[in-house]
């Protein structure tokens, strides 16, 4: 073995679909190649003591944001000791501003954007000569039909007990300034027969949950109906073996074709993430973002109305331009709409997005450190944006989470936004935590909340019964619905 890809995941569940297109696209090479994938939150040394039992003369290590900081230390330690060893970065998070950051500087290469053709190449000249002189090498996109498609590289164990993440297409035609993906010229798809086919194989292995990462599934109706028919086909021919798969949706764009296909779903086959990220047209103006918000919003009540998909919808605070007024709006909204889960996210500058051209005019203050999150803007100062934080973590625990559905209608009643802000407030005030508060006691925390609203003891404690006698801490058996995560199974028994 001579080349090692490398990567240290968010979690052991998340499986590296990028070491798997670069080992698929290795050509001669691939021999020589091998995967192996960590977790975050690992000790460096025992990391590069592992890596070195391969004896690999070239590490090829996947970098992202949300180990950007263990993998500089991992770097730095792999070079300190087995200098030897040509480390070669890719990712996103290296493929801008390279020139600012350290673990840049540790390294030997750096490949940015589209490894699938450039790495191997630079992995040959490294190994038989001559030598590269240059330390960043741009990734060169090539057809897309040339690309080796890598799902028979997910193992056994992959399947059996990871998310498995696939692709149709890749890139994407908007331009929303904090998205990596504005960089993009248009979205270019992959072969489809070839791609089913993929799909095909990975069904016969047993894989069940199919994870897209295209950033617009419904882009090209008919390409989303053949694919949607094939999980279709699936579930007719084997009612109780269900397949789960997630598709991310362009929130304006859903014609009665495409609504047709959904509804034929049966309960916890389907779930849809759609970005609104903001419902004020001025800031998704400032942010190039175009969206019909009335197709928008039209579409996800379509959705919660008329078929069992399950919805995690998007908003993002702190963008250029919206104050807290502006974003409750549109929390509210939301919430009105139905969705099963709301993800509430609070705006990060991604390296290379355009979204830099805004950080004096709207007094944006970043993190200096990864995510990069935005601590402050000319509509929100620090200590509101920390409150915004907080209510995030606190929606996931309470509301998103499925755990306490029931309740959680009553808590946000006429104005959610407000209410829970106030229950966010309260509930930091009293445990001046954010995590690790176990499941127990975050059920009493809120029955007492609920008593301090003016709900009688009884009343408040049967209405937590309601929602913890019953799926805190066991989902119920619904055979429809087995291949989902145990969040969205939740969620379906509301």
């Amino acid at each position: 073995m001579t080349i090692l890809l490398s990567t240290l995941n968010a979690r052991y569940t998340h499986a590296s679909l990028g070491l798997r297109y670069l080992l698929a696209n290795m050509g001669p090479l691939q021999e020589q190649t091998r995967i192996h994938e960590f977790v975050i939150g690992a000790k460096t040394s025992d990391l590069v003591e592992r890596i070195l039992a391969h004896r690999p003369r070239i590490v090829g290590l996947g970098v992202y944001i949300w180990n950007v900081e263990e993998s500089t230390r991992l770097v730095a330690m792999l070079k300190r000791v087995a200098p030897q060893v040509t480390v070669v970065l890719g990712g996103p998070e290296v493929s801008h501003e390279t020139g600012e950051q350290e673990i840049v500087r540790l390294a030997d290469y750096v490949v940015t954007g589209w490894g699938d053709v450039t790495f191997p190449k630079l992995c040959g000249e490294i190994l038989n000569g001559p030598k590269p002189l240059m330390k960043v090498h741009a990734g060169v996109q090539p057809p897309m039909a040339e690309i080796a498609l890598p799902y028979s590289l997910y193992s056994d164990e992959d399947i059996a007990h990871r998310t498995l993440y696939v692709e149709a297409s890749r890139g994407c035609p908007f331009k929303c300034e904090f998205c990596l993906s504005s960089l993009d010229k248009t979205a270019w798809p992959f072969p489809l027969d070839a791609f089913l086919a993929e799909m095909e194989s990975l069904y016969a292995r047993g894989a069940r949950l199919f994870k897209f990462v295209d950033r617009t599934f419904n882009l090209n109706v008919k390409t989303s109906l053949r694919i949607m028919q094939f999980f279709l086909d699936k579930l007719a021919q084997n009612p109780d073996d269900p397949v789960y798969a997630h598709f991310e949706l362009v929130p304006d764009h859903l014609p009665e074709a495409l609504k047709e296909g959904i509804a034929k779903f049966p309960p916890g086959a389907l779930q849809f993430e759609i970005g609104i990220q903001s419902f004020n047209p001025e800031v998704q103006a400032l942010v190039s973002r175009r969206q019909d918000n009335a197709k928008a919003a039209d579409n996800i009540r379509w959705l919660t109305e008329h078929s069992t998909t399950h919805l995690h919808v998007d908003l993002i605070a702190g963008l250029p331009g919206e104050d807290v007024a502006s974003f409750a709006r549109g929390f509210d909204q939301l919430v009105k709409l139905g969705a099963q889960e709301i993800q509430f996210g609070i705006l990060k500058r991604l390296r290379g997005t355009p979204i830099i051209r805004y950080t004096e005019p709207f007094g944006m203050v970043y993190d200096h450190y990864p995510p990069y999150t935005v601590l402050a803007t000319s509509q929100v100062d620090f200590a509101t944006m920390q409150r915004l934080v907080r209510f995030a973590r606190y929606w996931d625990l309470v509301a998103n989470s499925g755990r306490f559905a029931n309740t959680t209608r009553t808590l946000l009643g006429e104005t959610p936004f407000d209410n829970f802000m106030a229950f966010s407030d309260w509930i930091y005030a009293k445990t001046d935590a954010t995590h690790r508060i176990a499941l127990e006691k975050l059920a009493k925390l809120v029955q007492e909340w609920l008593q301090l609203r003016g709900m009688a003891r009884d009343e408040a404690a049967a209405l937590l019964a309601s929602d913890y006698a019953g799926k805190l801490d066991t989902a119920p058996v619904h055979k429809p619905a087995a291949a989902a995560p145990e969040r969205q199974i939740r969620h379906l028994a509301t």
